[in-house]
């Protein structure tokens, strides 16, 4: 059994604020760039402990140098930094045959108060929808798991995240470790948010076969930009439209085609 790990940060155990996610303030960082490493850690302990063979981790927050990989058991491979690929936060699953996905410290999408950090993909945006609904990178990058055919079987984050994956995977294991509360988090404890992960990426690892991800027969994305101005040119893209001076429009049938739109339209700067 082979599975990959997508990694990010905002949906870490305790963290509330930018400077904690930003490799620029290292006193507020460390610590959460330590406990984002022991959650990733446990998830591929829990995922060796249930029979794979190897679990492939893609460090996928802003530098995609934030995991210690020296504090990740033997066995992983780790992807660091950004190839440039239009799969991103995704980047290698193409390269090989999985068995499972596994998303950790993954929060909330834009607009939602569900985390105080909560965003779509960067600040740029009020928010995103996808087929009318409101879009996380979480259901993106399910979409491109989808896409490539493997399960989605683990996501740890946030409590909002976790029960709309469950709406879109039901048979998802998923472990929420904070809850929002405006400008502010409730978070269980490190240990335990550790504790939680390893035991339910052992659970999630084994029932992966359950957790398929249902893909729409055609996708139709909205950004609602912040400046109007950078809508205006992002809506030049071929294919794209421009609605009410914010909002730059997409359709297609290709999944690999709304991966390409999102590479130049929604992440790039």
């Amino acid at each position: 059994m082979k599975v990959f790990l997508s990694a990010d940060m905002e949906g870490t155990c305790g963290i509330v604020s930018w400077p904690e996610t930003e490799r620029s303030t290292p006193f507020d960082y460390a610590p959460m760039q330590k406990q984002m490493t022991r959650e990733v850690a446990a998830a591929c302990r829990g995922a060796f402990s249930a029979g794979a063979d190897e679990v492939v981790v893609k460090d996928a927050h802003d530098t995609a140098r934030n995991l210690d990989p020296a504090g990740l058991p033997r066995g992983i491979k780790i992807i660091r930094s950004w190839s440039g690929d239009l799969l991103s936060m995704m980047s290698g699953l193409d390269q090989d045959k999985y068995d499972a996905v596994f998303f950790t410290g993954y929060h909330a999408w834009a607009s939602c108060p569900g985390n105080p950090l909560s965003h779509t993909m960067n600040l740029r945006n009020d928010h995103v929808t996808l087929n009318g609904v409101l879009c996380s990178e979480f259901l993106i990058n399910a979409y491109t798991a989808g896409w490539c055919g493997v399960p989605v079987a683990l996501v740890t984050g946030d409590k909002a995240l976790c029960e709309f994956a469950k709406t879109l995977i039901p048979a998802i294991t998923t472990v929420p470790v904070n809850e929002g509360r405006g400008g502010c988090t409730l978070s269980i404890h490190p240990d335990e948010a550790v504790e939680r992960i390893e035991a339910a990426a052992k659970e999630a690892a084994a029932k992966a076969d359950q957790c398929q991800v249902p893909m729409p027969d055609h996708f139709h994305m909205e950004i609602d930009f912040v400046k109007h101005s950078m809508a205006y040119s992002k809506s030049f893209y071929p294919g794209a439209s421009l609605k009410d001076g914010k909002y730059v429009c997409y359709d297609t049938d290709d999944w690999y085609e709304m991966l390409r739109f999102c590479h130049f339209v929604l992440s790039d700067g």
